[in-house]
């Protein structure tokens, strides 16, 4: 790898979660779910580690275990206008570069937030960067929870969807075997995109599949996307996400 730029990890964390209320503070091998997803920042080449939070309750165990934390506004459309707020707080140069890690990836693998730092800053004209990695079997290519993505021949991406995308007339096998990319929630940005994208409304098409990052593609911004050097695994969703990651950051063997 190249020499990594300067960047600034923002965590964004949520108190308020539909199947997991309260994920940041879940117990995770005896310490809190945003614990470990610091620890991960702190393994990486982050100049700077801050939690955004709009919750008190997740800044006073933040705090507690010497996390730098900025408060943000609860009602945020997504993660990314979360991010923007933070920006503006912190007062950051606009080409300084922020990586998003969101507050339910304990598992993150540190040189993945490398690795997308410094693929924003090998493309100057691309707004933010993103991961990928190849999709092995039909069920997850079918899987709504599975966002795929397609990129055009320099990397850069046409579309996002929870939809099987690309299909091939001749056969779902060719298309896994070939093109089907799933999209990795890890992201780079330049500082001052991220204030425009704050005054960017919401599109239909994001409304539409959920997925913040086809506002980036409406408007037309690019997205450089890379092959992540590691597929990490899935982040924490659900209870038995918790009890998943649980198992695995304590050595226990999942059933």
């Amino acid at each position: 790898m190249s020499e990594i730029p300067p960047y600034t990890v923002i965590i964004p964390a949520r108190y308020d979660s539909r199947r997991l209320p309260g994920k940041p503070l879940a117990v995770i091998a005896g310490k809190p779910m945003i614990w470990h997803v610091y620890q991960r920042a702190r393994e990486s080449h982050a100049e700077r580690i801050v939690i955004a939070t709009d919750d008190e309750r997740i800044r006073v165990v933040a705090e507690d275990f010497g996390a730098s934390v900025i408060m943000t506004r609860h009602d945020h459309e997504s993660g990314t206008d979360r991010l923007a707020e933070a920006v503006i707080q912190l007062g950051l140069d606009e080409q300084e570069i922020v990586v998003n890690l969101q507050g339910d990836e304990p598992l993150m693998p540190p040189r993945l937030l490398d690795q997308v730092a410094l693929s924003l800053h090998s493309r100057q004209d691309a707004s933010v960067a993103s991961l990928m990695t190849p999709i092995k079997s039909v069920q997850e290519f079918q899987d709504p929870a599975c966002v795929k993505v397609v990129c055009d021949a320099r990397g850069y991406a046409l579309y996002f969807s929870r939809a099987s995308i690309p299909v091939l007339r001749d056969g779902l096998a060719e298309a896994i075997a070939s093109l089907a990319m799933r999209h990795l929630g890890v992201y780079a940005y330049r500082c001052q995109f991220l204030r425009e994208f704050a005054s960017m409304p919401p599109c239909e098409l994001e409304q539409l599949e959920k997925l913040e990052q086809l506002r980036v593609l409406y408007y037309g911004r690019k997205i450089i996307m890379d092959v992540a050097l590691e597929t990490p695994p899935v982040g924490v969703d659900t209870p038995d996400d918790l009890h998943r990651v649980s198992k695995l950051l304590t050595g226990e063997k999942n059933d």
